[in-house]
């Protein structure tokens, strides 16, 4: 794996990038062989908070998480627990996909090695859609759909962009701005 470490307000350190590296290598143990991938980590310091942001695409998956701690090490010692939580989730998803199938999960997903003995958390197997909605898409700009999210109280909104005719989506982001996500 590829590390792409990068300090925004703070200078990376030969011992901050040894335990950035040391702590992400970890999670190489729950692939059959070493993915060819690069972990992006963002290390960034604001007054008394220290927020670390990393991003690993892969095949297929996206690994990405951001935590912040007052502890730059305790930061980096969080993300990867959350790293390690989001490969096992998806690793029991695609085993549970496959179960009953004539087709096994490493051959469809051969990252992943089938004899993890790692234990998965209950809310992991928690995948059931509780709750169905369908409605219609109206017409409409990001303004307006902002001003429909708000007022529904959601932190998104689906619509069809009235300039493009295509499905986007608006969405209520950590920092209390807005962003927006459209089709390529």
């Amino acid at each position: 794996m590829e590390y792409i470490i990068r300090g925004e307000n703070i200078e990376v350190t030969p011992a901050i990038r040894e335990y950035v590296e040391k702590k992400i290598g970890k999670l190489e143990r729950y692939f059959s062989h070493a993915p060819d991938a690069r972990a992006m980590v963002n290390l960034r310091v604001n007054h008394n908070t220290s927020k670390v942001e990393i991003t690993i695409p892969m095949t297929n998956l996206v690994l990405r998480a951001e935590e912040e701690n007052a502890d730059m090490y305790a930061a980096i010692d969080l993300i990867t627990d959350k790293l390690e939580r989001q490969i096992r989730k998806h690793k029991t998803k695609v085993n549970r996909k496959f179960r009953g199938t004539n087709t096994n999960a490493t051959d469809v997903f051969p990252m992943f090695e089938d004899n993890d003995n790692a234990p998965i958390e209950e809310d992991e197997l928690d995948l059931e859609v509780v709750r169905n909605k369908r409605f219609d898409l109206k017409p409409m700009d990001s303004e307006e759909a902002i001003l429909q999210m708000n007022m529904l109280g959601h932190s998104f909104f689906v619509y069809t962009n009235s300039d493009t005719n295509s499905t986007n989506v608006v969405y209520r982001r950590k920092d209390g701005r807005y962003g927006l996500i459209e089709p390529s």
